[in-house]
């Protein structure tokens, strides 16, 4: 399995606290059947700045104790990038990171709204060649609220990740509601841990591919597994496919548009 969303790199947000931490989490996520994850830093959330050649330097120390200490783990750089005014400019002059230096870069919104200038940054991204992969929209308010505010950004060629604790019920009844929601309207593509801690906050990629073949079938499974190895490779992520899946199971298993 691969995880593009976590923030396994010590010292830098409110993921790992240090490197004992760090190392904990490679081992529980190399256990689960995670082969690579992609480290995405908090950038610029108004808390945290995490510039791309610092991430990198982790990046690079980060692999280099996993070799250490036995772990085959591979840590590759990303950012979760928290959409600000200068996100743009700072991509261009090299401070923000994709994922896995693949034409797809993460993009957080407070969790309270949708930034009014959303449309416009991934309508730009788009024509600058990225994907933008919304993170966990299943956590904020006006996508709760109205889903097609998020399914506008994804008609523009945006992706939707909804992390594994939300979908596997983990935050409770109401946001796995919403997670499995998302799915089943083609607004979600790929499914990832976010995870900060090996106790609290774990990779749970497993238990959350359990509820979705579950509830959406093993279709919608192979999808989203498929869909993060094309991220890492910058592969491509068809949403065709999504789509596709959706009908068939509304077609053979109507109950499925009505399951809260």
């Amino acid at each position: 399995m691969k995880d593009i969303h976590c923030h396994i790199l010590p010292f830098m947000d409110d993921g790992a606290t240090d490197w004992e931490s760090a190392l904990a989490m490679a081992h529980d996520a190399y256990r689960n059947g995670i082969t690579s994850v992609i480290a995405t830093p908090h950038h610029a959330n108004g808390q945290y700045m995490n510039n791309a050649p610092s991430i990198r330097e982790a990046v690079d120390l980060m692999n280099e104790k996993l070799r250490q200490h036995g772990n085959p783990l591979l840590v590759l750089p990303g950012q979760e990038i928290r959409v600000y005014g200068d996100l743009l400019d700072d991509l261009e002059r090299g401070q923000l990171l994709s994922l896995a230096d693949s034409r797809y870069i993460l993009l957080e919104m407070p969790s309270s709204r949708v930034p009014r200038n959303m449309e416009e940054i991934c309508h730009e991204l788009i024509i600058q060649g990225f994907v933008p992969v919304i993170a966990h929209p299943e956590r904020n308010a006006e996508v709760a609220a109205d889903p097609s505010k998020l399914e506008r950004l994804i008609e523009l060629g945006s992706l939707g990740q909804v992390t594994a604790q939300s979908l596997a019920g983990v935050f409770g009844n109401k946001l796995q509601k919403l997670s499995l929601e998302l799915c089943r309207r083609s607004a979600v593509h790929v499914l990832a841990s976010d995870a900060h801690d090996s106790v609290h906050r774990p990779f749970g990629l497993n238990a959350a591919y359990v509820v979705l073949e579950k509830e959406l079938g093993p279709e919608m499974r192979d999808y989203m597994r498929e869909n993060a190895q094309q991220i890492v490779a910058n592969g491509e992520v068809n949403h065709g496919n999504h789509v596709q899946i959706r009908r068939n199971r509304h077609k053979l298993f109507g109950f499925f548009s009505r399951k809260g």
